[in-house]
């Protein structure tokens, strides 16, 4: 079997959420002496964007993201295992970007927040979640850290969208604010929210978030 076949199997794999196969194909890959960048760029993101394509239109259901997400981790495990740090950051730099991920300080609501996180992985962005009930301050620090692209914040009730303020505000006290696309979402928040605070995006649904990510990286690096 060939490098071209190899890869096509391992896209499939990931389309078909198996992770077992997906890891034995990797390992194939590796064996074969084929290009681990190759196998990632031909294989692993054009299966994300056709496991997330089936989600939007209904084809697919969290199940299926939750699982086609675990092969997509197994295997890019195993073939980035092979790289130096030099070609692990070219890789990086070749997807979507990176996202910061939390829902705010004093908010315990985190199921769309793993939607997202989820939908963002098969897009091809590298996802950095903090989880629930996160302060400005770590949200900031991790951000800064990971030298992220964007930082994404949830909120779904009206006492702590202010805390979605709060990581903004910090941000400009520490300089770092043009660093860092910031996006909000969450329940209780408006589009006029959004402008009001400062946020370079807003998002109703996960499916809009990530579209909205991807323009917004698309302008930023000039893409």
């Amino acid at each position: 079997m060939n490098g071209n076949d190899l890869i096509e199997k391992l896209k499939k794999s990931i389309i078909d959420c198996n992770e077992e196969e997906a890891k034995r194909i990797a390992n194939e890959i590796l064996a074969a002496g084929i290009d681990p960048v190759k196998a990632v760029n031909e294989g692993i993101s054009p299966a994300a964007k056709v496991v997330g394509e089936k989600f939007e239109k209904g084809e697919y259901f969290l199940t299926h993201l939750m699982l086609a997400g675990e092969a997509m981790k197994a295997a890019s495990e195993i073939l980035m295992s092979k790289l130096s740090e030099e070609e692990k950051e070219r890789v990086s730099a070749e997807k979507g970007g990176s996202v910061v991920l939390a829902t705010v300080s004093g908010d315990i609501h985190d199921i769309g927040k793993n939607i997202l996180g989820l939908l963002l992985s098969v897009n091809g962005f590298k996802v950095y979640d903090l989880g629930k009930d996160v302060d400005a301050m770590t949200i900031v620090q991790k951000a800064i850290e990971t030298k992220a692209d964007i930082i994404a914040l949830s909120a779904l009730m009206t006492t702590t969208m202010p805390a979605q303020k709060e990581v903004i505000d910090l941000l400009k006290a520490m300089g770092v604010r043009d660093k860092f696309i910031v996006l909000v979402g969450g329940g209780s928040t408006t589009k006029e929210w959004a402008e009001e605070i400062g946020a370079d995006g807003w998002a109703e649904t996960a499916e809009e978030a990530v579209s909205l990510a991807k323009r917004l990286m698309e302008k930023k690096t000039g893409v």
